[in-house]
């Protein structure tokens, strides 16, 4: 009997994580509560995106410097900075593949290289 009612102790223990794991978060000014296999989900998938297609990052640096400073400055400064992007983006990628089971909030802004294509992406 004691070892039937530590059994049932223990389920429930085990099971009542999930909820106490649920989460209320803000990201771009939406409130969201989400459970942690889908937090955790989101983070594996972000990172294997963002290390696929980290090497975006150098073109896109290098139109919008252009766009915004010339296209010599483009050229020079945009290339070197698409460059730091470009492994900025796939080591986080990677960072976070190996880090998927401790989910957190994006570390690199946009989230996905598609998304605010037209901002410049930062770190944080």
């Amino acid at each position: 009997m004691k070892k039937l009612a530590g059994l049932l102790l223990s389920a429930l223990f085990f099971l009542s994580s999930q909820i106490a794991m649920a989460q209320t978060y803000t990201i771009y000014g939406e409130r969201m509560t989400q459970s942690y296999p889908t937090m955790a989900g989101e983070k594996l998938m972000n990172g294997i995106v963002n290390a696929a297609t980290g090497f975006v990052e150098l073109p896109k640096t290098i139109i919008l410097t252009s766009q915004r400073d010339g296209a010599p400055y483009g050229l020079t400064v945009g290339l070197l900075t698409g460059l730091i992007h470009t492994v900025g983006r796939t080591v986080f990628g990677a960072l976070d593949i190996a880090t998927f089971f401790i989910p957190t909030r994006p570390t690199v802004y946009p989230p996905y290289i598609w998304q605010d294509f037209h901002k410049e992406t930062t770190y944080g």
